[in-house]
């Protein structure tokens, strides 16, 4: 695995290059922090590979008791197209760690990485037959691996609609456990006592606001400023902000998305048509207000760039709102007031909370959702666990002294 992860280092423009042709990411954020992330991944799971270790048990008779954490056996893996080379390492990592062998069923639209990443296993010296990546479509390989009597576990991240798919495929085939990383739609709450201008960077990396009403429109003005700001274009480009959408399915659902919330009497601030003048699939950073919690744009996710801002009295009202949500995957919760923050993010029932910063992923910190959002943790030690059997182990004691 550390060799594995060499050879990740050794690469990083090849498949930095794979995943901005592929999937539309920033080449420059590509290389400057998924690829070399991914190799820390690697080796993070790599050095927790021999402190896997069960535990001696104090039985209440003459008994000798333990456990072994014994490798599930094979798992089959089904990752999306918005992080590519993360959801490979971030599931195959602890996989291997815990002695598993492993399926890869890809993205159908990002597949050419999880290909180069084979590549680099087998020439680490990972034996054949152990890391096996599978390409094609969800209802085809998704579907085989799923319901495969030889697959002993699925891990799936995409969306909740697919997640039931494979529950049910698991369920029918040989109840196989699975872990699901679903939707979200992560509120980023802000309230009044923060620095507008450095929390308007954060919020554009974000998708859904909701704003104290005390700064509302000091922080529309800033965040419609730098959304103008906002550079899309050639991945490649190392000046460009955001490139494409993944594919012309996703550009046009999150087109769709923008007139939805037009037609249901959101008011569009900025963006909202593709980008003039521009070949391929590019959205204008599109922000909406005069938002209702029941409108489309801000129940559904939309995995685009459109913002929808919405305003709030007092902590107890954006809990609430926060909370109606059916999903529960990511919040960021912007403050300088500690007992605010405390309150706010032991309340809220989402499975990663983000004080003061978003999108602050790292390789100890597990990630995974609550409610609709799944079920299951991946990355940290914690996520091991889901590729693991707890086997328990008694066996008689004769005449000793003590038990």
């Amino acid at each position: 695995m550390l060799k594995f992860a060499d050879l990740i280092d050794e690469n990083i423009e090849e498949l930095a290059a794979l995943d901005a042709i592929d999937g539309g990411k920033l080449y420059k954020m590509a290389k400057l922090a998924d690829i070399p992330g991914a190799a820390e991944t690697i080796r993070y799971f790599a050095g927790a590979a021999d402190k896997i270790h069960g535990a001696t048990l104090k039985m209440s008779r003459a008994l000798q008791g333990y456990t072994l954490r014994e490798p599930i056996g094979v798992v089959g893996h089904i990752i999306p197209w918005n992080f590519p080379s993360q959801m490979f390492v971030m599931k195959v990592g602890p996989a291997l760690a815990a002695g598993c062998t492993m399926v890869v069923k890809p993205a159908e639209q990002t597949p050419l990485s999880a290909l180069y990443y084979a590549h680099l296993a087998k020439l680490a010296g990972i034996p054949d037959g152990v890391l096996n990546v599978v390409t094609g479509y969800g209802h085809a390989a998704g579907a085989a691996i799923s319901s495969h009597m030889d697959i002993d576990m699925v891990s799936f991240t995409g969306s909740t609609e697919v997640g039931r798919l494979v529950m049910q495929a698991a369920a029918q085939s040989n109840l196989k456990p699975v872990s699901l990383e679903l939707g979200g739609k992560s509120p980023f709450i802000v309230f009044d006592d923060v620095d507008v201008d450095k929390v308007a960077d954060l919020a554009l990396q974000a998708t859904l606001y909701n704003k104290a009403e005390g700064i509302y429109d000091k922080f529309l003005t800033k965040l419609v400023e730098k959304a103008k700001a906002w550079v899309v274009g050639d991945p490649f480009d190392p000046n460009v902000h955001q490139g494409p959408q993944v594919n012309k399915k996703q550009y046009e659902r999150i087109l769709s998305f923008i007139e939805l919330g037009k037609k249901e009497g959101a008011t569009l601030l900025t963006g909202g048509k593709p980008c003039d003048r521009k070949k391929g699939y590019y959205i204008e950073p599109t922000i909406f207000t005069d938002v209702d919690d029941d409108m489309t744009i801000a129940k559904e996710e939309i995995f685009g760039p459109v913002m929808s801002v919405m305003k709030f009295k007092t902590v107890e009202e954006v809990i609430k709102r926060a909370n109606a949500s059916k999903y529960g995957l990511a919040t960021g919760i912007m403050t300088n007031n500690l007992n605010i923050a405390n309150t706010v993010s032991r309340s809220i029932r989402a499975g990663v909370i983000w004080i003061n910063c978003y999108f602050a992923f790292d390789r100890d910190l597990p990630y995974g959702g609550y409610k609709m959002s799944g079920f299951g943790r991946d990355l940290g030690m914690e996520s091991l666990s889901k590729y693991l059997q707890v086997k328990s182990i008694a066996t008689p004691i004769y005449d000793s002294p003590w038990l």
